[in-house]
């Protein structure tokens, strides 16, 4: 590769994120700082994404004493650690591979903690049946959803697998789709509704599409990453109709399930309600569903572990997302007990359930409060945006007062609106330090008269 026409083409066809360039801005301005360039700001507060130890939340104790624990076996003797702790750290380290974390496991992950997801599944979906032959756990959502993505890319031109994939959507997920060779299909979430997901829209976006490419599957992300929009029944059973009547793969990533807090919403589960809506769609309606450590309650995004469970697929073609999973060889084994602890949390009676609970409720807390103060200050700025003109905004906000949030590229919108993406689940002085920075440039903005839409 000695020189940039030699890379894959794919690869230098991949579109950039503008979070990426913000992402180095940012990290330049902090090394400045570190070398003692003079600023207006001691550092940067990064509220860009969702990164909930990185901005300062502290993580959940009982998930970090038995990792603890697995990882130092010697602490099984520590007394002062709680007793539930010890045992299932115990049972992690039986299951283990010569009884160590260090070892690898099934490429699709461990039987023990797939069968705790399952069950959990089970829990959650008030007895519809999963199966841990079903669940497959990956380093992170991220590298699930890239193994079925490949699974169904294939063709050029019009014969090109297109995805159809909500705008705004996750800032990776074009990247996702252009690494493994598929066509982003935007469908435009309903700003004036909530961001809800539009059944005339996926309609439009479909018969726009055809005669471009060979649409095959669907993204759902529910709750909405990143707009936060909360799908109830009706809209749930929409979808899968769609989805049926246009033999759609449906891909729903439902990592933020843990992270509902509106009034009178509720998360349900696609698979749940595709299970209730009869024989006539619950054995045929190919899913894939998603979660992840990276969820709000848990928040253990560098442990890296996620898993999908996968619905009506073809054992024969079930095979295959094995076999591109043993490309990774294993899962990190931290990762995956992290993900056992998550789904399989301290009952009570046991020792660590008051402080689990706890901690917990606080986490819950702080984002309920956090979303409210953010929204309330930032609709009270005057007119609020028109590189995209949320890109130039966030780069002056990072240039001039070190706040680092996310710009809202629409990839493909038409609203003609701009946005801001903000991580609120930080600790509360962090949020009020970032927004009261935020409102001074603002201000200073708005009085050189910059015109902007509201946010």
């Amino acid at each position: 590769m000695s020189s940039l026409q030699h890379v894959n083409p794919r690869v230098r066809e991949m579109r950039v994120s503008p979070h990426s360039a913000l992402w180095s801005l940012a990290a330049r301005i902090t090394q400045e700082i570190i070398t003692g360039a003079q600023k207006p700001f001691k550092e940067v507060i990064d509220v860009s994404s969702g990164d909930p130890h990185k901005a300062g939340m502290k993580p959940i104790s009982f998930v970090r004493q038995v990792l603890a624990v697995c990882l130092y076996p010697q602490l099984l003797e520590d007394n002062s650690l709680p007793l539930d702790v010890k045992l299932r750290a115990q049972r992690f380290l039986e299951v283990c591979d010569g009884k160590s974390v260090g070892s690898y496991t099934a490429s699709s992950g461990s039987l023990h903690v797939r069968q705790s997801i399952a069950e959990f599944i089970m829990r959650r979906d008030a007895g519809v049946p999963s199966y841990a032959n079903n669940i497959f756990i990956s380093a992170g959502l991220q590298r699930a959803l890239m193994v079925v993505v490949k699974l169904l890319a294939s063709g050029e031109g019009e014969t090109q697998t297109g995805v159809l994939t909500p705008i705004p959507c996750p800032h990776t997920l074009p990247m996702l789709l252009d690494e493994a060779g598929v066509m982003l299909v935007p469908y435009q979430l309903r700003e004036d509704r909530g961001w809800a997901v539009d059944l005339e829209e996926l309609h439009r976006a479909l018969k726009t599409a055809r005669g471009r490419c060979k649409p095959r599957a669907i993204y759902i992300s529910n709750p909405g990453n990143p707009t936060g929009h909360v799908q109830d029944r009706k809209s749930i059973e929409e979808v899968i109709q769609f989805a049926a009547a246009e033999r759609l793969f449906l891909l729903v990533d439902e990592v933020h399930q843990d992270s509902v807090y509106g009034q009178s919403k509720e998360f349900i589960s696609y698979k749940k309600v595709l299970f209730e809506m009869g024989k006539e769609y619950s054995e045929t309606v190919e899913l894939v569903s998603l979660n992840s450590l990276s969820s709000a309650c848990m928040g253990e995004c560098g442990l890296r572990a996620g898993y999908m469970e996968v619905v009506n697929m073809d054992p024969d073609v079930m095979l295959f997302v094995d076999t591109m999973l043993c490309g990774d060889i294993s899962t990190p084994v931290t990762g995956q007990l992290a993900l056992d602890l998550m789904v399989n949390p301290p009952k009570p009676g046991d020792p660590s359930c008051d402080t689990y609970t706890q901690e917990i409720l606080l986490r819950r807390a702080t984002l309920s409060q956090n979303a409210k103060r953010a929204q309330e200050f930032l609709n009270g700025l005057p007119g609020v945006l028109e590189v995209e003109a949320d890109v130039l905004y966030c780069q002056k906000l990072l240039e001039e007062e070190g706040v680092f949030v996310g710009a809202g590229c629409q990839h493909g919108g038409t609203t003609g609106n701009h946005h801001l993406r903000f991580c609120i689940l930080v600790p509360p002085h962090t949020l009020e330090e970032a927004l009261d920075r935020l409102g001074s440039f603002h201000r200073r903005l708005w009085a050189n008269s910059c015109t902007l839409t509201k946010v």
